[in-house]
């Protein structure tokens, strides 16, 4: 084929492919001047975050506590800096920012930006607590764990809760996309796949990870131990009149105190899952469980599997 018809082909090819029709819903048409989120430097505030956490585990392991509070103060400086860039970016790209003039909205979104980013970094203390707590909690429940240093450095749910309990605050404070790209940075990384809207509380820990799915109107109360394979799923979309997912409404587990929930286990729809409960590996929940119950699987028997539920049924 002659070099004309390569360039006469390839052109039809671009014609195409820019057609408008071709191109609705899946194109964002940028505005110069505005920032457009980034992958790079989202990877950056976590590094940066995960090494103010945790210091001397990750980011400089020279740290010392002569120079901790150095270390801590460059890594926070250049953390807000990043971290209001991306948040601008989110707001902008969600076009949250109506100004009449594009200079003026860059200026209002800028201003807007920097009071989340330093709310956030204020809640830093906070987020440490509870991921001490995590820790604990992975350290205590794992017999193969030598101790909390091995399970900062190696365990994948603090890795994975680390990313979502900044991007839950950002989410708590209606930052656009920012946070989603912040959990499934996370998850590419760890198997873990956690919603930045999803509520968790402390001393929570999730064995292996792989394969973990907690959705968005979940709620998890403390103590709470999953293992891989876990999901916390929606059971049904109601639908609008146009066939439509409706969007925004509670339809994922509420988990309450002290449960455990086995690998492979399926949780599904808002249903409450009560205080002590036990959800044994490869089963399916889609009805409450009491405060106590325990439900699990037998071994099977004449090729059929036996559910048995013990303090006081479902």
């Amino acid at each position: 084929m002659s070099s004309p018809q390569i360039i006469e082909h390839l052109t039809e090819v671009v014609e195409e492919l820019s057609a408008e029709e071709s191109m609705r819903g899946i194109f964002h048409e940028h505005r110069d001047g505005d920032p457009l989120p980034s992958g790079r430097d989202l990877e950056e505030i976590i590094s940066l975050s995960r090494s103010i956490l945790f210091p001397g585990y990750y980011g400089d392991s020279n740290v010392n506590q002569s120079t901790i509070r150095y270390h801590i103060g460059v890594n926070m400086e250049r953390l807000h800096k990043l971290l209001t860039r991306q948040i601008m970016a989110g707001l902008l790209f969600n076009q949250d920012c109506h100004c009449a003039q594009p200079l003026e909205e860059q200026d209002l979104c800028r201003k807007n930006a920097e009071t989340i980013a330093l709310t956030v970094l204020q809640r830093y203390p906070d987020i440490r607590r509870t991921l001490s707590s995590d820790v604990e909690a992975a350290f205590e429940g794992d017999p193969a764990a030598i101790n909390q240093g091995e399970v900062i450095s190696c365990y994948p749910v603090i890795k994975a809760l680390t990313n979502y309990r900044i991007a839950h605050e950002l989410y708590l404070e209606e930052v656009p996309l920012i946070p989603r790209m912040m959990t499934e940075l996370a998850h590419s990384e760890t198997g873990i796949d956690i919603h930045p809207a999803a509520t968790i509380g402390k001393h929570f820990t999730i064995d292996h990870g792989t394969g973990v799915v907690i959705g968005a109107t979940c709620i998890i109360g403390d103590n709470v131990k999953l293992y891989q394979g876990v999901t916390l799923g929606a059971k049904s979309f109601p639908l609008d009149e146009n066939g439509k997912p409706i969007k925004g409404i509670p339809r994922h587990p509420i988990i309450g105190n002290n449960v455990i929930i086995y690998a492979n286990a399926t949780v599904l729809g808002r249903i409450h899952i009560g205080d002590g409960c036990v959800v044994g590996a490869n089963v399916w929940v889609t009805r409450d469980m009491r405060a106590g119950t325990k439900k699990y699987k037998t071994e099977k028997t004449d090729k059929l599997d036996m559910f048995f539920e013990e303090g006081g049924g479902i």
